[in-house]
């Protein structure tokens, strides 16, 4: 055997061990991967965005609001902020027009209702029990349970 014919059969060898090994390593990882349970979904909660920007005064008069809401109905609502002046493409996904705008979304993410401008915390409320979203207030860890 020549020395060109040795390189040639020492070459294919390598390529055909390398490409069993990819081909088999692979299918032994997949099998493995199929074997393990799949991720339990995170569950999805209504949602309250709200868009506007930290120094228009509007804007700062939701803050404390979405604050509460964020803390008293926490693991029941999720409550989101955005600085459209901060983020610019956000104003246009959401087709901002004015600041604040709220966003109401049911738990499957659709969006049921918008308000433009300062919305009381009331009316927040109302909203979502008005398209049969039932929020709970979370007990006050700082006060003790009614007897």
């Amino acid at each position: 055997m020549t020395k060109s014919n040795s390189f040639r059969l020492l070459a294919a060898m390598v390529t055909v061990s390398v490409v069993a090994i990819a081909v088999y390593g692979g299918c032994a990882t997949a099998g493995k991967d199929a074997e393990k349970p799949a991720k339990t979904e995170t569950k999805q909660l209504p949602k309250l965005l709200d868009l506007g920007a930290t120094k228009c005064i509007p804007c700062k008069m939701m803050a404390p609001i979405l604050e509460e809401l964020a803390k008293e109905y926490k693991g029941q609502l999720e409550v989101q902020f955005i600085d459209v002046w901060k983020d610019q493409k956000a104003a246009e996904k959401y087709k901002i027009n004015s600041i604040p705008t709220q966003i109401f979304y049911d738990a499957k993410g659709k969006e049921f209702f918008r308000h433009v401008g300062y919305f009381p915390k009331e009316d927040i409320l109302k909203t979502f029990e008005k398209h049969g979203i039932k929020l709970k207030k979370a007990a006050d860890p700082k006060k003790p349970a009614a007897k």
